[in-house]
């Protein structure tokens, strides 16, 4: 399902908005505590169930969840698959630009705003999840301590390594060649 003028150009206007107000928010915002690593591989995960968590007023309110829904459905291409209940309050989606086979966007350039920002959208979350195929990496910025506390330990080097990826610590990376 290809968008057409009409949708691209909505889509280019909330685009728009979102940029705008994202730029004006920035600076008022604290630092994020995430760094992110790595470049897209391609693999597709966030375009097969794009997530999307929402407030308490979308996820008990039925007239607004409905034009929520709405709006997903109609413009962002996106069909409801289901409801993740729970703290998360997220609806997961199945994208109708998303072509399986190939593994890419039949609408790429009127994407919407969520999908161009993925995963740096998510670096504001306490604890983000990264789809398991994604070539992206988070690294706590605020690890360096527990990281220096558990080189001091007893643990294997294996042990060590394998409990700081978990907890997305710093880890030692080589020098960048010029």
């Amino acid at each position: 399902m290809r968008d057409g003028p009409l949708r691209r150009a909505i889509k280019a206007v909330v685009r728009t908005i979102w940029t705008l107000e994202a730029g004006l928010r920035r600076p008022l915002q604290p630092r994020s505590r995430w760094v992110l690593h790595g470049a897209c591989n391609g693999c597709g995960a966030c375009c097969e169930r794009p997530t999307i968590a929402v407030s308490k007023l979308f996820w008990r309110w039925p007239t607004p969840r409905r034009a929520f829904l709405a709006w997903q459905r109609h413009i962002n291409g996106f069909a409801l698959v289901n409801k993740l209940r729970g703290p998360t309050r997220a609806f997961v989606f199945r994208c109708t630009h998303f072509d399986e086979n190939t593994r890419q966007c039949d609408s790429y350039a009127s994407r919407p705003w969520m999908c161009r920002a993925y995963p740096r959208g998510l670096l504001r979350q306490p604890w983000p999840e990264l789809f398991d195929d994604c070539s992206h990496t988070l690294e706590d910025r605020e690890g360096a301590g527990l990281a220096a506390a558990l080189d001091q330990t007893d643990l294997s080097l294996e042990a060590r390594e394998k409990l700081k990826s978990a907890l997305r610590l710093p880890v030692a990376r080589p020098p960048e060649p010029d």
